[in-house]
Formats: C-alpha cells, structure tokens, sequence
C-alpha cells in the first residue's frame, strides 16, 4: 500500500510539471535549489481606463477572468488572445512558501514584465519597475515568512505610443502591418520565488581570461560579513579543476588560476560548471549557486572581428523571436533549442537577436549549442530625441548587460537599430552615453552602437542594411568606387524667427554632420536579403498579384531555383569583400505574420532544402582567416 501511495504521489508530482508552462528553472547560470514556479493559471482584470487604483484593485482576492502566466494577453497560448491594445491589467493569484522559508531571505523574481510594473501582497505595496524586457526581484521576507497563503497582486501598465518605451516590433496601429506585429503586454516571462540569505549572493561578474590562463570574478552581495567565505570551484564531469576562496568583502574579486582549459567556439562549445557556495565562520552554508562558464575571448582588430584571438567571419542570421501562439515568449524550453539548431542547420553560426531582449534560456542554449548571439535592445518606439525616453531605456539597458554578460555565446551589443538622426543634441548624447555605459559594464564585448542607422563617434563595429535584390547591384552599393556604402550625412540649416528669438533649441537646428565610416573598424552587411519566393509562399490570388498583406523585399523569387539563384549571387557578393566585409546577417530566420521573407515558415516548417542553403550560407572564405 505504501508503494502504491509513493507511487500515486510520485505520479501526480510528475503529471503537474508536465502541465505547469515553462516549468524549467529560468535563469541557468545562477541557480538555487530552493524555488517555486508561480507560472501556470492566474486570474486577471484588464484596465484600459486606468481606473484600478480608485477600485482598490491592488487589494483583491482574485478576479474573474483566468490567463495563463507566463503568456502575455495577446497571445493564444495565455487563453486570453485579446486583440486590442491594453494600456494596463492587473493580475492576481495565492502564493504561499513553505514554513522553513521563514528564517530566510525570500524573493519574488520577474523574468520580464511589459512595460512598467508595481507589486502587491495583501494589499501592501512591494515595489516598482520600469521596464519591459529587463529582470528584477524584490525581497518579500516581511510578507510571507509565515508559511501562510497571502494574496500577489501584479499590475502592469504600457503607452506603446507614448514613444517613452522600447517597443521593438509591436504594432502602434490595431492591426499588424509593415514589419511590425502582435503586441506583448504584462507578464510574458517567468514568475518564481526563491530562498536565498540575507548575506546571499545577489549576482557575479565572470570575465575568461584566456589570455592570462585565469578567471576573474567579481561578486555582488546583497549583504556581506567578513567573516563568511565565498569559495568558487570551477569543474568538469564532476572533477574539480581549479578552486578559490576569499573573504565576502564588497568589491574583493576572485582571481583563479586556470591552465589547463579548452575554448568556447560554435564548433566546439566547451563548458565548465562553476558552483558559488558561502560558508559562515563556523562552515555552516549560507547560500548555494549552480553555474558555468565558456573560455571565450571576443575583440576587435583592424577590420576584422577575432574569437580566441582568431579572425572569425559573422555568418548570422536575423531572429525577431517571436512564436505564432506566443507572441514573445517560447511555448517551451524546447522551442528555444529548435531555433538555434534550425538556424545552425543551414549554416548560421549565429544570430543578431533582433528587436526583443530574449529570455536567459535562449542564451543557455546558445552557449551549449555553440551559436553566437549579437544582443540587441527593443529599441524601436523611443523617441531618441527625448530626455525621458532616455531615462527609461538607460537604467533597463543596464540590467540587461549585467543580466547577460556572462554567457559565452553573446559577442556584441546591439543597443539601437536604423535611427535616422532625429536631431543634433539628444540622439549623439543617447549614444555617447549608451556607449561609455555598455563598456563599463561590460569591457569584455564590442558594442554595435547603432545597426543600420546613422553613425555617430562612439562605435566599435559599424554594420548596414541593404535590400538590393540583383546581386551585382548590391554589390556596387556596398563597395563603389573605392568607398564603402555608408548612411547619406544629412544637413539642416538654423533659423531664427523675427525678433531675433530662437525657434526652439538653436543647437538642436544647428547643421547636422553624421560619422563617416572610417575603415580602421569591422564593417558587416547585418541585414540584407529578405527574399519572398512565390512558390514557398503560394499566393491564393487569380490575377497572380501579390497579396498587400504579406511581403518580403523587393520583386519576389517566382521558383525555389529563382530563390536559390539570387541568394547565393548576393552571399557571393558580400563574400567576394570579405576583405574590405568581415561578416553579414540574413534577414530572416522563419516568417513573422504577414512578413513571408523567412527561411522556415512562422511555425517553423521548412520551406527549402537545409543543405543547399547551408552550401550558400556555409562557403568558405577565399582567405583561410576562418576557422571552419
């Protein structure tokens, strides 16, 4: 009877994992063992007319309508699929911890919530975040140490057409349209808590040293004790390798010697696992951390972007990350995995994550996969020019770097994409400071200031868009009479209206003078293609015209050979500069809505033979710089 029971119990533990969404622990790389997933059914409350303060909405006990967390409303996987927009929504669901937790240090962690955000427990207020794709936790210790169910409230609010907010690819209008699509508002990654310590580690550093044979880290504690140790061992296959202990003082960092180590690359994507454990002075263990590292090194030389100290030719694809029943977020773990093996599949050995900040499961695939991510900032949507605009992308970009700098397989930091000068004052100093930031943050990384934009001082690899379709076309753009294709520089006279008063900012009418490219830095093609092939995308159409509602660039391919004849004429075109072109990114991995220009369908089927595109995509260089 008693194994009966075991096994019923055991049985139903498993059945309700199978069943919870995005039931795998979503950040990998900083791992606790004690957690809960708050995902699964939650109830909600849409407040479009912003109304739920007067309401008393932050002191419910739950209300009618269900949604399936971590789905944004938007989406059908959340049981919503609300279509409109939703300028603010209000969540709720019980949350209790165990007994146990009661002399620990419990906190609630977000994975992203769109766009700005404020938590309640039994109607107290916890805090407020401004940000849509950026994590963040908050220390709940004072209000449900009891072991007792209490009430967690979560209210998301979001003004897509404020131009205040990173948007990405959203739709401003009600319909998608253009490149632009399904909106994501509220909670759309995961929801967990977890116990951690009062003198807990809150977040670490890594930077692989390859050069030196060592590893630095550099921790972050939410309290510390002089008197606790922090040890850092570094393994593989359960055999330690290389192991270091110091004093948990703030700012002491944890230099490790490693000698003997093999090197991160897509082609052999070699990790180690790293444990954090902090001890007491009488050994007792205060808090517990599962990681890994890579021993990658990413810089620039010249004109040529180096892995390992070896030039290494970007073959990347364009992946806007989003799923046709999910908007933003994966239906599953497993999906995030597919992505990266399709992409690998027919040649890719990377990505630029493009307009979205993907969630830490991706990274962890990449980094086990062996893929090489160029993380990029939802970008589109701010008004560049605006102070408050910049106030809210600058702090959220900072997380998102401290967030994701120590996984291997992110390369470059990508935080802006096409912005057409928009004035002479706020936009280069958006720049300059998003620049000087993302390096002192991170000094381990290039940074791709602006993606096919205009130019400003501040950059370390300048990439272009081109969507020329006749290959010898788009070669003579990219490379015509001895220069460069760069972004036209624009001009702009002052004026001064009658009364010799300024018409506004006078620095801001001043002439514009934009960058030129200088050709001491890597120049990359990062979007070009775009191909719509008929045949791959039949058109239900009697006059044989293109559908308006779907769309790549230029003339589509008629047949699959047309399609395969143009793209390898312009991959041959950017190959055949690979001496001047260190690299290029093709626009799409799969479609999006009614952007039918992918090398999968939106739902991930195939749509050409995965060998022939990798022979295109895949060619070596003439060269011998790659690594192949």
């Amino acid at each position: 009877m008693k194994r009966l029971l075991t096994l019923f119990i055991a049985i139903s533990i498993t059945a309700s994992l199978a069943a919870q969404p995005r039931a795998e622990y979503p950040r990998p790389q900083f791992e606790r063992s004690e957690w809960i997933n708050l995902n699964g059914e939650w109830s909600y409350s849409l407040d479009n007319v912003n109304t739920g303060f007067e309401r008393r909405l932050f002191d419910s006990k739950g209300f009618d309508d269900k949604i399936i967390v971590p789905f944004c409303p938007e989406s059908k996987l959340s049981g919503v699929g609300h279509k409109d927009f939703i300028t603010g929504i209000w969540y709720h669901r019980t949350l209790q911890v165990p007994a146990s937790w009661a002399e620990r240090r419990i906190m609630l962690n977000f994975g992203a919530v769109y766009y700005e955000s404020e938590v309640y427990i039994d109607g107290k207020f916890v805090g407020r975040h401004i940000g849509g794709s950026d994590s963040f936790a908050y220390d709940i210790s004072d209000y449900v140490a009891d072991g007792k169910p209490h009430d967690l409230v979560v209210r998301a609010n979001s003004d897509l057409r404020s131009r205040a907010q990173g948007a990405g690819k959203q739709s401003l209008r009600y319909n998608s349209f253009g490149c632009l699509y399904s909106r994501t508002t509220g909670i759309w990654q995961t929801v967990w808590v977890e116990a951690t310590s009062d003198y807990s580690l809150e977040h670490v550093q890594v930077i692989t040293d390859i050069d030196q044979r060592q590893v630095v880290i550099i921790p972050r504690y939410y309290n510390t004790l002089s008197t606790n140790t922090l040890t850092a061992t570094i393994s593989e296959n359960g055999k330690t390798l290389a192991k270091k202990s110091v004093a948990t003082v703030e700012g002491m960092p944890v230099v490790i010697p490693f000698r003997n180590f093999k090197t991160w690359s897509p082609e052999e994507p070699n990790l180690y696992d790293v444990e954090y454990v902090i001890r007491d002075k009488e050994g007792n263990i205060v808090d517990r951390i599962k990681s890994y590292l890579g021993m990658r090194k990413i810089h620039v030389d010249g004109n040529r972007i180096y892995l390992n100290n070896q030039p290494y030719y970007q073959r990347l694809v364009l992946d806007q990350g989003f799923y046709p029943d999910g908007n933003w977020t994966a239906p599953s773990d497993k999906a995030l995995r597919r992505d990266i093996e399709l992409s690998k599949a027919v040649g890719f050995n990377g990505a630029r994550l493009h307009q979205k900040v993907f969630e830490e499961r991706f990274h962890y695939w990449a980094d086990k996969l062996g893929y090489l991510c160029w993380g990029e900032y939802a970008s589109w949507g701010i008004d560049e020019k605006s102070p408050i605009a910049a106030r809210n992308f600058l702090p959220e970009w900072g997380n998102i770097i401290i967030r994701d700098r120590n996984h291997p397989s992110i390369v470059v930091w990508t935080p802006f994409n096409e912005v057409w000068w928009p004035d002479n004052v706020q936009y280069p100093r958006l720049v300059e400071d998003t620049y000087k930031l993302t390096h002192a943050l991170d000094p381990t990384r290039p940074v791709n200031s602006v993606s096919g934009g205009v130019l400003t001082p501040f950059y370390d690899i300048c990439c272009m868009h081109n969507y020329e379709q006749d290959p010898a076309k788009l070669k003579e753009i990219i490379y015509n009479g001895g220069k460069l294709f760069n972004m036209p520089s624009y001009t702009k006279t002052p004026t001064i209206s009658s009364g010799n008063v300024p018409t506004g900012d006078m620095l801001d009418k001043a002439p514009l003078q934009t960058t030129e490219y200088d050709g001491r830095r890597p120049y990359l093609m990062d979007e070009f293609g775009g191909i719509k092939c008929l045949e791959a995308n039949p058109v239900p159409d009697v006059t044989g015209r293109e559908k308006q509602s779907s769309w790549g660039y230029g003339n589509s391919a008629v047949t699959k050979e047309d399609f395969y004849k143009r793209l390898e004429g312009q991959v041959d075109a950017i190959l055949d500069l690979q001496d001047l072109v260190w690299g290029f990114c093709y626009t799409q991995l799969t479609d999006v809505e009614q952007e039918e220009n992918g090398l999968y369908y939106y739902d991930r089927r195939p749509k050409y033979d995965a060998e022939r595109l990798k022979g295109i995509f895949a060619k070596p260089l003439t060269t011998n710089e790659e690594k192949e």
